[in-house]
């Protein structure tokens, strides 16, 4: 084996060709976007476990440089009592502790690496066929009429992903969870800076975050529910017609939610989307991975987490399995059923932060007898997840065979 060829250069894409790179595979990523991924104005939590992912390649290091923590959240209800506090990650955080970032910043930090390494990012290579009718080897047909080909092919292209479909055409598209994601910066908003800190308001008609960043400028998110919007739509909203929608839904509430809001000089907003399964993800010399193959709804906070698990174990799959077909089903044994608990995860976390009144209440009694209780390790599952990377796939090869 000596190339891959990489669809996407969001996470998963770099991530992979470093890891690719450490097992001694030749890569390229080719991005659809002229300078980087769409949804840039979005923030993410990292956790734990993807640090973790991370370190397995030595890249971890500038991803925290270019982050900062927040590891505890303050709970509220929306009538402005206290509910309680908890770490974030559920009490067990591992060696790094939650970071936040924002996704343009991430990409950034990612390619920055990549290059830095040698390997080799393709701008405008929007993938628009693949040929398979070749003797050991696959080709990637771009829109701009371009040719590219490779030992295999690895679709990191997203939750919209081409990819996926040219591996299945009947694949599942993209459900959309019944909100709209706004993400929105102010540096003179009328709160406290604490930093280091989450403050979570299970609100009366929407769930509101916001946390500080090191600068001083205030970063909240807060979900819309409503009707999904075309593309061009959410692009074209001005900033005072985003305020205007989420501030009629936060004014009821006893909290700085609204205020916030209308401080804010930047928002930014895209759909909510969940993938609960995808049934295929592989066949012949193509794969995909990270949301391209299982995207989960932002409430649980590990999507960009997951993607970088995914790429490292999948490095390792095709290091020390010699059979393609060999190492993808390897690859799938290894993840499915972990990335699709994170899915549902975190679909039950979206159905349970705006009930209704009497199931709201129920909700807050729930949220302040669980806190009371003190740090529970309930996401060790999640955060406490550790890739050996020189652990080798091929004997479980062999064990299964």
């Amino acid at each position: 084996m000596t190339k891959a060829l990489i669809i996407g250069g969001g996470i998963a894409g770099p991530v992979a060709a470093m890891a690719l790179q450490k097992a001694g595979i030749d890569s390229v990523v080719y991005e659809a976007y002229p300078e980087g991924a769409d949804d840039v104005g979005a923030f993410m939590t990292i956790m734990n476990n993807g640090f973790d992912a991370l370190h397995a390649i030595d890249a971890d290091k500038p991803v925290l440089e270019a982050s900062f923590p927040a590891d505890r959240a303050l709970f509220w209800s929306g009538s402005g009592k206290l509910l309680g506090e908890a770490p974030i990650g559920g009490g067990s955080t591992g060696a790094y502790g939650p970071h936040t970032i924002k996704r343009a910043e991430l990409y950034r930090v990612l390619h920055d690496e990549a290059v830095r390494r040698g390997i080799k990012i393709e701008h405008d290579k929007r993938l628009d066929d693949v040929d398979t009718d070749l003797d050991q080897s696959v080709a990637a047909v771009f829109a701009d009429g371009t040719r590219r080909e490779g030992d295999l092919l690895i679709g990191a292209d997203g939750i919209h992903s081409a990819t996926r479909v040219l591996i299945e055409p009947d694949a599942p598209e993209p459900r959309y969870t019944g909100t709209v994601v706004l993400c929105g910066y102010a540096r003179r908003a009328p709160v406290d800076p604490v930093p280091g800190v989450y403050r979570m308001i299970y609100g009366k008609r929407v769930f509101f975050a916001y946390t500080t960043a090191p600068t001083g400028e205030t970063w909240w998110f807060v979900n819309l529910p409503g009707p999904e919007m075309r593309k061009a739509e959410l692009a074209e909203t001005s900033l005072e017609g985003w305020k205007r929608q989420a501030t009629v839904l936060l004014r009821g509430d006893r909290s700085p939610a609204s205020a916030i809001v209308e401080a804010s000089e930047e928002i930014r907003a895209s759909n909510g989307y969940d993938i609960a399964s995808t049934p295929t993800w592989h066949t012949g010399r193509m794969i995909v991975i990270g949301d391209a193959a299982h995207a989960a709804a932002p409430n649980a906070g590990h999507g960009a987490s997951m993607a970088m698990e995914d790429a490292i174990v999948l490095a390792k799959c095709l290091r020390d399995v010699p059979d393609v077909a060999d190492a993808f089903r390897i690859y799938e044994g290894q993840r499915r059923e972990r990335v699709e608990r994170l899915v549902a995860t975190s679909a039950r976390m979206g159905g349970t932060a705006t009930p209704g009144p009497v199931k709201r209440i129920l909700r807050d009694m729930a949220i302040r007898k669980r806190l009371k209780g003190g740090p529970r390790n309930t996401a060790v599952w999640l955060t406490q997840h550790h890739i050996d990377w020189e652990a080798n796939y091929g004997c479980v090869r062999r064990h299964r065979s």
